[in-house]
């Protein structure tokens, strides 16, 4: 049986959408306590945990998140029109929280472990119809995805993780393709979900 791995410490924000691995979110951030995270990760480089509220909401009192999140680094900052401070985020890691505790200023923190990243597996044959409808995907609706080279298109893991992000999947869909391990799998249901988005 493998080691598990060590627990970190990072803080969470819990948000009504869900991150992927190598995926990219914009927010704007407004509350104090979130304005104390964005500081802390810039000061020391460090990224925080994005969740998927399972209950509560964005503002106001901390809300329950998902157990299964991924690490988001800030890659961007910009100040929006509305005087609101804005930042890009990009998925890195996948996490597992143990435990939780809100801070005074109530900031939620998490010890989590920390997944492996997902091994590259070439793009079974039966799937080659999902690397094509995701070329379509990118070029309408995800244009930093267009130079994404042709090798990342059979990487099973890569493929799955942007077609969960770019499909119509509502949000507790998205966080169950997040917490699937198995890249074929990914792939096998997301193929047989394909069906609802035809027109008839």
């Amino acid at each position: 049986m493998a080691a598990q791995s060590p627990l970190i410490e990072m803080p969470l924000f819990p948000l009504t959408s869900v991150l992927f691995p190598g995926g990219r979110l914009q927010l704007r951030i407004f509350e104090p306590r979130y304005l104390d995270l964005v500081r802390e990760c810039t000061r020391h480089g460090t990224g925080f945990g994005v969740c998927l509220i399972l209950e509560g909401r964005e503002a106001g009192e901390p809300a329950i998140p998902a157990a299964i999140g991924t690490i988001a680094r800030i890659s961007d900052f910009h100040r929006g029109e509305d005087g609101l401070l804005g930042i890009v985020v990009e998925g890195g890691s996948r996490f597992r929280v143990a435990r939780t505790r809100v801070r005074t200023d109530g900031l939620l923190r998490g010890d989590a472990e920390v997944w492996p990243v997902e091994p590259e597996l070439p793009v079974p044959v039966e799937f080659a119809l999902l690397q094509s409808i995701l070329e379509r995907l990118i070029e309408t609706m995800a244009p930093h995805w267009r130079h994404a080279p042709r090798s990342a298109y059979d990487d099973a893991s890569w493929l799955g993780l942007r077609l969960a992000e770019l499909l119509p999947l509502d949000v507790h869909e998205q966080q169950h393709m997040l917490e699937l391990s198995d890249p074929i799998l990914r792939l096998a249901e997301l193929r047989d979900i394909l069906p609802r988005f035809q027109k008839p």
